[in-house]
């Protein structure tokens, strides 16, 4: 008799409580493509998958479809007793997963699943009512509470892998027909830094010309590290509070699963109810702007064509270019969530989805909705000497520093640069008046 692995987002040998479950039994390992995912995250599995192959020492079988079908037919021609996996948290993968244990379970199929794509399960973080937090500061302080500092597994050492009629990784059709995501191998190589937590992180983070982050949210989300794996490392000669600002990160993205898991229709609507009638404005010609860089504003079009070339942007441009978005150009949080969704290749439905919602004023513990972003300020605060902007601005690299974030003040040193798409204050009273607009049709129902 056999067992199945089922990977998802667990792509790793190491710490997987899943896998090391199996070990001294022959395993058949198997990764599902069930649904579509954004384009810049399909590039990113692609060779994730490929990374995991290697490990494994042998073929990944891999299928497409119905899970649970494909699950059901390799049970009964394998002569498979058990079924482990690792779980997710997202409402539709819960719900499926469920169904799947049922069915296997009524065949008298042995179905064990395992937590490990967290570091706390979402129903364990609780306020002291039972209900789950919405704001930040306590969440983080009862998950410190919760988490018991739990050490990293080693790799089981005794499975014999076992390959099936199967697809290859280049059979799933995860890389995209154009050649857009050439380009990403050169910022994504799977060679993962063991130093994780950068050095002066607290100090580093918020600039983006300099590598200040770990990047490593999209092996994050796929699971080639655990969470486990991120805090023990990042403890390793360090104390708690010099690195906690690090940590912090891996709370946040606790908070939002811990968010996605309780308030499962907030992908689509908003958590604070009265931003249902705010009036958005749909111009089309603003949003292809933003999409493509050209906005006029140099830190934000940075941001935008830092995404393009590499499926990734640094989080506190993250911020400038959503505040930007929606309370700038007025256009609605899903245009933003939608194309994070389909450009990066750490894109999480939870962090992306609260996110959108925190930088757009109607989520939890969000940005208050007069907390516009000036992106001048801002650049001129988190990139002083432009050179974040003069990497993904090719246009402004001859610009000097005093007009890198207020070009439209020297324009003929970049004539081929963009004009403002709209005027900073102009566009702030404009946002919040639609606030105040909100308010009263609120206040009249």
């Amino acid at each position: 008799m056999s067992t199945i692995i089922w990977f998802r987002r667990d792509l790793r040998i190491e710490d997987n409580l899943a896998l090391s479950a199996a070990d001294g039994c022959d395993v058949i390992p198997v990764y599902i493509l069930e649904a579509n995912q954004g384009r810049a995250i399909n590039w990113y599995l692609h060779h994730a998958l490929l990374n995991l192959e290697k490990k494994l020492g042998s073929k990944l079988n891999c299928f497409n479809g119905d899970a649970l079908q494909i699950l059901l037919k390799i049970c009964s021609e394998n002569k498979v007793n058990r079924v482990l996996w690792n779980r997710l948290y997202e409402p539709e993968l819960i719900e499926g997963d469920s169904k799947i244990k049922r069915a296997l379970k009524e065949r008298n199929i042995e179905v064990v699943s395992f937590e490990g794509y967290l570091l706390s399960e979402p129903w364990k973080c609780l306020n002291l009512s039972k209900k789950p937090y919405q704001v930040f500061t306590p969440f983080w302080k009862s998950l410190l509470k919760i988490y018991q500092h739990q050490k990293p597994i080693s790799a089981p050492s005794a499975i014999n892998y076992i390959q099936i009629p199967s697809l290859v990784v280049s059979n799933l059709g995860l890389l995209p027909k154009l050649n857009w995501a050439n380009g990403f191998s050169e910022y994504w190589n799977w060679q993962i830094d063991n130093d994780f937590a950068p050095q002066n992180y607290s100090q580093t983070r918020d600039l983006p010309g300099i590598k200040g982050t770990s990047r490593v949210s999209p092996a994050l989300h796929f699971g080639e590290v655990s969470p486990r794996m991120l805090w023990e490392k990042a403890l390793v000669g360090r104390s708690f509070a010099s690195i906690e600002p690090y940590l912090r990160q891996l709370g946040w993205r606790e908070f939002a699963h811990s968010l996605l898991f309780h308030f499962p229709n907030t992908v689509s609507e908003p958590l604070m109810e009265e931003f249902n009638k705010f009036p958005w404005k749909k111009n089309r010609k603003h949003i292809l702007a933003w999409q493509q860089g050209r906005t006029g504003y140099p830190i934000v079009d940075a941001g935008m064509r830092e995404l393009w070339a590499t499926g990734w942007m640094h989080n506190r441009v993250r911020m400038i270019v959503g505040s930007f978005l929606v309370k700038n150009l007025l256009q609605h949080w899903h245009e933003g969530a939608n194309w994070f969704l389909d450009t990066l290749v750490d894109a999480d439905l939870a962090n992306n989805t609260m996110g959108w919602q925190w930088i757009s004023g109607c989520g939890a513990d969000a940005a208050p909705y007069f907390r516009i972003f000036n992106p001048v300020l801002q650049g001129e605060k988190f990139d002083p000497k432009g050179s974040y902007v003069k990497k993904w601005v090719p246009e402004l690299r001859t610009v000097p520093k005093k007009y890198i974030h207020r070009i439209w003040e020297a324009s003929e040193l970049a004539p081929d640069y963009p004009k403002p798409i709209v005027n900073l204050a102009e566009s702030r009273d404009a946002a919040l008046d639609a606030y105040q607009l909100m308010k009263e049709l609120k206040a009249r129902q």
